[in-house]
């Protein structure tokens, strides 16, 4: 049996007529950056993120940077994040000349461990950017009392959460923004890359459309320097399309998390742990096993696509060796990268997909 770690094509034969009509109207009107499209695109996505301002963009790893050029964040101040998380979060501190501090990761939700982050705050500390990672948001009250406390801005990476909650609040709201990814394999995906900042300042969201068409206005009048972050009126097409159906998606994959969950209990296999005031949207399920790589070998020879998010920790890449960050230095993140594994858990996902693949891991074990 073959089981995909995404079925891009199911998604899409599924609602094609819907998509198709949207860019077909998009290309009639050759509106075809920002215009129309993303301004419905942007209201309704606020609608359904409880966020009063969106601002839609070029992709996830342009809204973190448009984020932080909006704060206002300059060469020489220091932004505290996770080391356990995709390039683009660091990487925009750094486009910036910015410096990343990096701080452990709780053992269970791999998110940032709010009690770590206060040890990491100097006179340089500026933001604190915690990642909603794998569908989770990251438990936020102790980090917005800790920002409130020191005069810090927060940013939420939930490039990876749209429609996550917490008490009800949902991902993007507990911040001064938001950071949303629409790549492919995220749970609201478009064609080609996307993203989105959310705010409830009006003033951050007046700055944030000002930087993303290069600080200016009006036309060739430039209030200040900024960038081309702008959301392709195609994208918003397909976006707003999909939007219709993300609630649905999502409870497919936490039907899908509890089949795992309950087919994984009490093996080898430790499940995701999912905190009791939070509403995971699982756009990876990620288990934690011994033996991981010869495991994600295996698989693959059983016709299981598995990924490996991620191998390498961001305080020991090569690109960060300047920052001075040895081995050993955050111990959690370090042993996770060596024994997380992201199985398929897409809406699409059969059950019988889902027990096979449950039943090779547990078969590689026995």
């Amino acid at each position: 049996m073959e089981v995909p770690l995404l079925d891009l094509k199911a998604q899409y034969i599924s609602i094609k007529d819907e998509i198709i009509s949207a860019i077909e109207e998009v290309c009639e009107s050759q509106l075809l950056c920002l215009g129309p499209a993303v301004t419905a695109f942007e209201e309704q996505i606020s609608a359904y993120c409880e966020s009063k301002y969106s601002i839609g963009v070029s992709s996830g790893s342009d809204a973190l940077l448009l984020s932080l050029m909006t704060i206002g964040i300059n060469p020489g101040d220091e932004v505290i994040t996770s080391s356990f998380t995709f390039f683009a979060t660091a990487g925009a501190i750094s486009r910036l000349g910015a410096r990343p501090v990096f701080v452990d990761v709780d053992e269970d939700s791999f998110n940032i461990n709010p009690s770590e982050i206060e040890a990491g705050i100097t006179e340089k500390t500026k933001v604190i950017i915690p990642v909603h990672l794998f569908g989770q948001i990251t438990q936020m009250k102790p980090i917005v009392d800790i920002a409130q406390r020191n005069g810090l801005c927060i940013i939420e990476d939930a490039c990876q959460s749209i429609g996550a909650s917490q008490d009800g609040i949902k991902a993007g709201n507990f911040g001064d923004f938001g950071c949303f990814s629409f790549y492919p394999s995220k749970n609201l995906g478009g064609f080609g890359d996307g993203g989105l900042v959310t705010t409830n300042s009006k003033d951050l969201a007046k700055k944030s459309r000002l930087l993303r068409t290069h600080g200016q206005t009006p036309t060739y009048f430039y209030k200040m320097i900024g960038g081309n972050f702008r959301l392709d009126s195609i994208q918003a097409a397909v976006l707003t399309v999909k939007l219709k159906y993300l609630d649905e998606w999502s409870k497919k994959r936490r039907a899908n998390a509890a089949i795992y969950n309950e087919l994984f209990a009490n093996t080898i296999v430790q499940n995701p742990t999912i905190a009791a005031n939070n509403l995971s949207v699982y756009n990876n399920y990620t288990i934690k096993v011994p033996e991981r790589d010869k495991l994600h070998k295996y698989l693959e020879g059983k016709g299981i696509s598995t990924a490996i998010f991620y191998p390498k920790p961001l305080h020991l890449q090569e690109c960060f060796k300047d920052l001075g960050y040895k081995e050993g230095a955050l111990p959690v993140v370090e042993r996770l990268c060596n024994e997380v594994l992201s199985i398929p858990v897409y809406p699409e996902l059969t059950s019988e997909q889902i027990e096979y693949t449950a039943n090779c891991i547990l078969e590689y074990y026995n």
